[in-house]
């Protein structure tokens, strides 16, 4: 199964694809020059990711992984072509809402962990499970963790493999905002909406590359970015307007 991708106004909403509890059937769980298509069409303002059906992702479909396992060079293969995903979800340069609803598990929550925001129904429950089965996260799952709920929580959650909800999730900072279950997609369109509407495409993708480079450059070489993007942007909106 494909991801699916619609666009409402400036917006994007990519589904993920999945079956029966919206298991990613491979680590690389879409094209990537698919996925690098949607993200740069420069008509868009933000994206939405969401799961197909009831929840976000219940992560990888276990015999599936098994298999691929028999085959250890395939299956470097396959994890780093999924970390090439995900690390094209944290790097884009419009921002990446997750609407996660239901389970938010193993793969489906380092795809959650790529979003720039996260937004969860009320009965949304986060879980890395990997340990439970004798391996642990692949695609950047116990770096972005790490980074954003720090080393000790991250640890715990981990080799635990206990499942949060969606209070507990909030509490530890894991999602920024919890709703009603009823209210999860009009709540991110809204969100998303009020955030960029009035907004020019070159600011977003100007802000939101200088923030990724706060992710991945050292202090200095992004505060030096983010004047070449400052500069390029008075010279196009400010020059010439009293």
């Amino acid at each position: 199964m494909a991801s699916h991708f619609i666009q409402e106004g400036a917006l994007g909403i990519l589904t993920l694809p999945g079956t029966g509890g919206n298991y990613l059937e491979q680590p690389d769980f879409t094209d990537v020059d698919w996925l690098r298509e949607r993200f740069s069409n420069t008509g868009l303002k933000g994206i939405i990711i969401r799961g197909s059906g009831r929840h976000f992702s219940a992560g990888a479909n276990l015999d599936k992984l098994k298999k691929l396992a028999g085959d250890e060079t395939l299956l470097f293969h396959r994890m780093t072509a999924g970390k090439k995903l995900i690390q094209m979800i944290a790097a884009a340069e419009i921002p990446v809402v997750a609407g996660i609803s239901g389970v938010c598990f193993g793969g489906g929550l380092e795809i959650a962990l790529a979003c720039h925001i996260r937004v969860c129904s009320e009965k949304a429950l986060f879980a890395a499970p990997e340990a439970n089965y004798g391996i642990m996260p692949g695609l950047g799952g116990t770096v972005t963790l790490s980074r954003l709920i720090g080393p000790g929580k991250a640890a715990e959650m981990i080799l635990s493999g206990d499942i949060v909800n969606a209070e507990k999730a909030l509490a530890l900072g894991l999602t920024d905002y919890v709703v009603p279950d009823r209210d999860l997609h009009s709540f991110t369109l809204d969100y998303l909406n009020k955030m960029t509407a009035d907004r020019d495409t070159a600011v977003i993708r100007s802000i939101m590359k200088s923030i990724h480079h706060s992710q991945t450059m050292d202090f200095e070489s992004a505060l030096e970015e983010e004047t070449k993007l400052f500069c390029a942007l008075a010279v196009s909106h400010l020059k010439n307007k009293e």
